[in-house]
Protein backbone atom coordinates (compact mmCIF):
# COMPACT_ATOMS: atom_id res chain seq x y z
CA UNK A 1 0.00 0.00 0.00
CA UNK A 2 1.42 3.54 -0.95
CA UNK A 3 0.92 5.07 2.39
CA UNK A 4 1.62 8.75 1.06
CA UNK A 5 -0.89 8.29 -1.62
CA UNK A 6 -2.96 7.07 1.18
CA UNK A 7 -2.84 10.27 3.21
CA UNK A 8 -3.56 12.69 0.23
CA UNK A 9 -6.79 10.98 -0.80
CA UNK A 10 -8.25 11.25 2.58
CA UNK A 11 -9.79 14.82 3.07
CA UNK A 12 -10.68 15.96 6.32
CA UNK A 13 -14.71 16.17 5.83
CA UNK A 14 -14.16 11.99 5.45
CA UNK A 15 -12.25 11.54 8.67
CA UNK A 16 -15.26 13.76 10.46
CA UNK A 17 -17.77 11.89 9.02
CA UNK A 18 -16.18 8.68 10.00
CA UNK A 19 -15.54 10.51 13.60
CA UNK A 20 -19.41 10.66 14.28
CA UNK A 21 -20.92 7.84 12.83
CA UNK A 22 -18.06 5.88 14.84
CA UNK A 23 -19.56 7.51 17.69
CA UNK A 24 -23.17 6.26 17.25
CA UNK A 25 -24.47 9.26 14.89
CA UNK A 26 -26.92 7.74 11.72
CA UNK A 27 -25.54 8.60 8.62
CA UNK A 28 -28.28 11.32 7.93
CA UNK A 29 -27.23 12.92 11.33
CA UNK A 30 -23.55 13.19 10.20
CA UNK A 31 -25.25 14.57 6.25
CA UNK A 32 -27.53 17.21 8.42
CA UNK A 33 -24.43 18.99 10.48
CA UNK A 34 -22.27 18.71 7.46
CA UNK A 35 -25.08 19.81 4.41
CA UNK A 36 -23.80 17.34 2.96
CA UNK A 37 -26.64 14.60 1.46
CA UNK A 38 -26.45 10.89 3.18
CA UNK A 39 -25.47 8.78 -0.36
CA UNK A 40 -22.31 11.31 -0.58
CA UNK A 41 -21.25 10.48 3.08
CA UNK A 42 -21.72 6.73 2.43
CA UNK A 43 -20.13 6.72 -0.58
CA UNK A 44 -17.40 8.83 0.90
CA UNK A 45 -17.14 6.02 3.92
CA UNK A 46 -17.12 3.60 1.06
CA UNK A 47 -13.97 4.90 -0.18
CA UNK A 48 -12.35 5.33 3.03
CA UNK A 49 -12.84 1.71 3.71
CA UNK A 50 -11.19 1.02 0.50
CA UNK A 51 -8.46 3.23 1.47
CA UNK A 52 -7.88 1.61 4.32
CA UNK A 53 -7.86 -1.91 2.91
CA UNK A 54 -10.60 -3.02 5.85
CA UNK A 55 -14.58 -2.37 6.88
CA UNK A 56 -14.22 0.38 9.76
CA UNK A 57 -18.17 0.55 9.73
CA UNK A 58 -20.59 -2.37 10.13
CA UNK A 59 -24.69 -1.82 9.94
CA UNK A 60 -26.29 -3.22 12.72
CA UNK A 61 -30.22 -2.63 12.27
CA UNK A 62 -30.75 0.83 11.46
CA UNK A 63 -27.48 2.14 13.14
CA UNK A 64 -23.44 1.47 12.18
CA UNK A 65 -21.15 0.06 14.68
CA UNK A 66 -17.26 0.43 14.98
CA UNK A 67 -15.18 -2.56 14.08
CA UNK A 68 -12.25 -3.28 15.77
CA UNK A 69 -9.98 -2.11 13.08
CA UNK A 70 -12.70 1.37 13.05
CA UNK A 71 -11.85 1.60 16.70
CA UNK A 72 -7.99 1.38 16.44
CA UNK A 73 -8.50 3.65 13.32
CA UNK A 74 -10.55 6.25 15.17
CA UNK A 75 -8.17 6.78 17.78
CA UNK A 76 -5.50 8.01 15.51
CA UNK A 77 -7.84 10.40 13.62
CA UNK A 78 -9.14 11.92 16.82
CA UNK A 79 -5.48 12.94 17.42
CA UNK A 80 -5.12 13.90 14.16
CA UNK A 81 -7.80 16.15 13.48
CA UNK A 82 -7.82 17.25 17.07
CA UNK A 83 -4.14 18.27 16.29
CA UNK A 84 -5.54 20.19 12.77
CA UNK A 85 -7.98 22.01 14.39
CA UNK A 86 -5.98 23.04 17.20
CA UNK A 87 -3.32 23.98 14.47
CA UNK A 88 -5.82 26.06 12.49
CA UNK A 89 -7.42 28.18 15.57
CA UNK A 90 -4.58 28.93 17.33
CA UNK A 91 -2.82 30.50 14.31
CA UNK A 92 -6.14 32.78 14.06
CA UNK A 93 -5.48 33.15 17.72
CA UNK A 94 -1.79 34.04 17.47
CA UNK A 95 -3.49 37.60 16.42
CA UNK A 96 -5.76 38.46 19.08
CA UNK A 97 -7.44 35.47 21.73
CA UNK A 98 -10.36 38.04 21.96
CA UNK A 99 -10.58 37.09 18.60
CA UNK A 100 -10.96 33.33 18.23
CA UNK A 101 -13.87 31.61 18.23
CA UNK A 102 -15.74 29.19 20.30
CA UNK A 103 -18.03 26.42 19.13
CA UNK A 104 -20.79 25.27 21.15
CA UNK A 105 -23.34 22.40 21.33
CA UNK A 106 -26.31 21.96 23.68
CA UNK A 107 -29.21 19.84 23.85
CA UNK A 108 -32.46 21.91 22.30
CA UNK A 109 -34.13 22.50 25.65
CA UNK A 110 -31.38 24.25 26.92
CA UNK A 111 -30.90 26.57 23.84
CA UNK A 112 -33.75 29.16 24.54
CA UNK A 113 -32.45 30.33 27.77
CA UNK A 114 -29.01 29.15 29.48
CA UNK A 115 -26.99 29.51 26.30
CA UNK A 116 -28.19 32.64 25.34
CA UNK A 117 -27.78 33.94 29.15
CA UNK A 118 -24.26 32.68 28.81
CA UNK A 119 -22.92 34.21 25.74
CA UNK A 120 -24.57 37.17 26.00
CA UNK A 121 -22.88 37.68 29.71
CA UNK A 122 -19.71 36.26 28.18
CA UNK A 123 -19.98 39.25 24.98
CA UNK A 124 -20.46 42.13 27.63
CA UNK A 125 -16.37 41.32 29.22
CA UNK A 126 -15.23 39.54 25.47
CA UNK A 127 -17.28 41.39 22.56
CA UNK A 128 -14.67 40.06 19.65
CA UNK A 129 -14.94 36.53 20.47
CA UNK A 130 -17.31 34.82 18.18
CA UNK A 131 -19.71 31.49 18.86
CA UNK A 132 -20.35 28.77 16.71
CA UNK A 133 -23.42 27.29 17.75
CA UNK A 134 -24.64 23.35 17.69
CA UNK A 135 -27.42 21.43 18.53
CA UNK A 136 -27.01 17.94 20.12
CA UNK A 137 -29.29 15.70 20.45
CA UNK A 138 -30.98 15.23 23.86
CA UNK A 139 -31.12 11.34 23.51
CA UNK A 140 -27.63 11.01 22.06
CA UNK A 141 -25.54 8.98 24.12
CA UNK A 142 -22.02 10.22 23.32
CA UNK A 143 -20.89 14.14 23.66
CA UNK A 144 -20.23 15.39 20.67
CA UNK A 145 -16.60 17.37 22.55
CA UNK A 146 -15.30 13.53 21.70
CA UNK A 147 -14.67 14.51 18.02
CA UNK A 148 -13.01 17.33 18.37
CA UNK A 149 -14.58 19.80 16.59
CA UNK A 150 -17.10 21.37 19.85
CA UNK A 151 -14.98 23.05 22.29
CA UNK A 152 -17.91 22.68 24.92
CA UNK A 153 -21.17 21.17 25.42
CA UNK A 154 -24.09 21.97 27.63
CA UNK A 155 -26.29 19.04 28.40
CA UNK A 156 -27.89 17.51 31.24
CA UNK A 157 -26.43 14.20 30.19
CA UNK A 158 -23.15 12.19 31.79
CA UNK A 159 -21.09 11.49 29.15
CA UNK A 160 -19.89 7.52 28.69
CA UNK A 161 -16.98 8.85 27.30
CA UNK A 162 -13.82 8.65 29.64
CA UNK A 163 -12.06 11.23 27.87
CA UNK A 164 -14.72 13.85 28.58
CA UNK A 165 -14.70 15.62 31.31
CA UNK A 166 -18.25 16.34 32.62
CA UNK A 167 -18.99 19.29 35.30
CA UNK A 168 -22.03 19.77 37.26
CA UNK A 169 -23.08 23.16 36.90
CA UNK A 170 -26.67 23.56 38.43
CA UNK A 171 -29.79 21.13 39.48
CA UNK A 172 -32.77 22.00 37.02
CA UNK A 173 -35.84 21.71 38.77
CA UNK A 174 -38.68 19.62 36.62
CA UNK A 175 -42.53 20.37 36.48
CA UNK A 176 -45.45 18.85 35.46
CA UNK A 177 -47.05 20.22 32.62
CA UNK A 178 -51.09 19.47 32.52
CA UNK A 179 -53.17 20.75 29.84
CA UNK A 180 -54.95 24.74 30.95
CA UNK A 181 -58.40 22.80 31.56
CA UNK A 182 -56.99 20.09 33.68
CA UNK A 183 -58.31 20.25 37.34
CA UNK A 184 -54.88 20.90 38.81
CA UNK A 185 -53.64 23.66 36.73
CA UNK A 186 -54.57 26.60 39.12
CA UNK A 187 -52.39 24.51 41.63
CA UNK A 188 -48.60 25.63 42.26
CA UNK A 189 -47.52 22.41 43.49
CA UNK A 190 -48.30 18.75 43.10
CA UNK A 191 -46.94 15.13 43.62
CA UNK A 192 -46.88 12.25 40.33
CA UNK A 193 -48.95 10.24 43.14
CA UNK A 194 -51.79 12.97 42.81
CA UNK A 195 -51.96 12.04 38.85
CA UNK A 196 -51.13 8.53 39.28
CA UNK A 197 -54.39 7.59 36.87
CA UNK A 198 -53.93 10.09 34.41
CA UNK A 199 -52.73 9.50 30.79
CA UNK A 200 -49.04 10.61 30.47
CA UNK A 201 -46.84 12.24 27.18
CA UNK A 202 -43.77 10.82 26.88
CA UNK A 203 -40.20 10.45 25.49
CA UNK A 204 -38.88 7.57 23.47
CA UNK A 205 -37.06 5.52 25.75
CA UNK A 206 -33.70 6.42 24.34
CA UNK A 207 -33.59 9.91 26.09
CA UNK A 208 -32.53 10.63 29.90
CA UNK A 209 -35.46 12.77 31.30
CA UNK A 210 -37.86 9.82 30.26
CA UNK A 211 -35.67 7.78 32.37
CA UNK A 212 -35.55 9.57 35.36
CA UNK A 213 -39.55 10.04 34.53
CA UNK A 214 -39.96 6.26 35.27
CA UNK A 215 -38.09 6.26 38.05
CA UNK A 216 -39.96 9.31 39.71
CA UNK A 217 -43.40 7.49 38.61
CA UNK A 218 -41.84 4.35 40.38
CA UNK A 219 -40.95 6.27 43.73
CA UNK A 220 -44.86 7.04 43.90
CA UNK A 221 -45.97 4.27 43.38
CA UNK A 222 -47.24 3.85 39.87
CA UNK A 223 -46.16 2.79 36.19
CA UNK A 224 -47.32 5.72 34.14
CA UNK A 225 -50.10 4.85 31.26
CA UNK A 226 -48.12 5.90 28.05
CA UNK A 227 -50.95 7.31 25.74
CA UNK A 228 -48.14 8.94 23.57
CA UNK A 229 -44.49 8.73 22.76
CA UNK A 230 -42.42 11.41 20.94
CA UNK A 231 -38.91 12.36 20.05
CA UNK A 232 -39.12 15.68 20.30
CA UNK A 233 -40.28 18.28 24.20
CA UNK A 234 -41.84 20.30 22.05
CA UNK A 235 -44.15 17.61 20.58
CA UNK A 236 -44.84 16.49 23.85
CA UNK A 237 -45.84 19.96 25.34
CA UNK A 238 -47.89 20.66 22.28
CA UNK A 239 -49.90 17.49 23.40
CA UNK A 240 -50.24 18.10 26.52
CA UNK A 241 -51.95 21.55 25.66
CA UNK A 242 -53.76 19.88 23.36
CA UNK A 243 -55.37 18.06 26.09
CA UNK A 244 -53.73 14.77 25.40
CA UNK A 245 -52.27 13.80 28.77
CA UNK A 246 -49.96 15.15 31.29
CA UNK A 247 -46.03 15.32 31.23
CA UNK A 248 -42.83 15.75 33.07
CA UNK A 249 -40.45 18.58 31.45
CA UNK A 250 -37.61 20.43 32.63
CA UNK A 251 -38.57 24.18 33.18
CA UNK A 252 -36.93 26.17 30.24
CA UNK A 253 -35.31 28.79 33.42
CA UNK A 254 -35.50 28.64 37.24
CA UNK A 255 -37.66 31.88 36.93
CA UNK A 256 -40.07 30.33 34.57
CA UNK A 257 -43.57 31.29 34.69
CA UNK A 258 -46.18 28.75 35.12
CA UNK A 259 -48.48 29.39 32.38
CA UNK A 260 -47.14 28.41 28.70
CA UNK A 261 -48.36 31.05 25.75
CA UNK A 262 -48.94 27.34 23.71
CA UNK A 263 -51.67 26.26 26.60
CA UNK A 264 -50.41 24.30 28.82
CA UNK A 265 -49.61 25.17 32.65
CA UNK A 266 -46.28 24.01 34.43
CA UNK A 267 -47.00 23.17 38.17
CA UNK A 268 -43.85 22.27 40.65
CA UNK A 269 -43.04 18.68 41.54
CA UNK A 270 -42.68 18.25 45.24
CA UNK A 271 -41.76 14.52 44.63
CA UNK A 272 -37.79 14.16 45.98
CA UNK A 273 -35.46 13.94 43.47
CA UNK A 274 -37.45 15.96 40.66
CA UNK A 275 -34.91 17.85 38.88
CA UNK A 276 -31.66 16.78 36.38
CA UNK A 277 -28.66 17.86 36.82
CA UNK A 278 -27.02 20.62 34.32
CA UNK A 279 -23.22 20.56 33.32
CA UNK A 280 -20.90 21.33 30.82
CA UNK A 281 -19.11 19.15 28.73
CA UNK A 282 -15.32 19.11 27.21
CA UNK A 283 -12.65 17.25 25.91
CA UNK A 284 -9.40 16.05 28.08
CA UNK A 285 -7.80 15.06 25.29
CA UNK A 286 -7.41 17.94 23.72
CA UNK A 287 -5.87 21.47 24.41
CA UNK A 288 -8.71 24.46 24.90
CA UNK A 289 -7.80 27.25 23.14
CA UNK A 290 -7.68 30.63 24.89
CA UNK A 291 -11.14 31.83 23.89
CA UNK A 292 -12.53 28.42 24.60
CA UNK A 293 -10.81 28.56 27.96
CA UNK A 294 -12.08 32.19 29.13
CA UNK A 295 -15.86 30.78 28.00
CA UNK A 296 -15.43 27.74 30.02
CA UNK A 297 -13.64 29.75 33.18
CA UNK A 298 -16.93 32.13 33.09
CA UNK A 299 -19.52 29.44 32.59
CA UNK A 300 -17.77 27.29 35.66
CA UNK A 301 -17.73 30.54 37.81
CA UNK A 302 -21.22 31.20 37.26
CA UNK A 303 -22.44 28.45 38.23
CA UNK A 304 -22.31 29.22 41.91
CA UNK A 305 -25.22 31.81 41.41
CA UNK A 306 -28.47 31.71 39.64
CA UNK A 307 -28.46 30.22 35.81
CA UNK A 308 -28.94 32.85 33.26
CA UNK A 309 -32.23 33.81 31.89
CA UNK A 310 -31.17 34.94 28.79
CA UNK A 311 -34.52 37.34 28.72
Amino acid sequence: MNHALLSLNMDTDTLRWFQLAADGMTLTEVAGIHAASQPGVSRALSRLEAEVGTPLLQKNGRVLRVTHAGSVFKRHVDGLLHRLDDGLAAVNELVDPETGTVTVAFQTTLGTWLVPGHIGQFRQQHPRVQFRLVHSDDAQGSSLVAGGRIDLEFTARRPRNPAVHWERLFAQPLALAVPAQHGAAVRSQISLSEVADSDFVMLGPSWTLRGLTDELCRQAGFAPRVAFEADDLSVVRGLVAAGLGVAVVPRAGLDESAERPGGERLIRLTDPGASRDVGLAWSTERHMLPSAELFRKHVVTMSGTAPPTGG
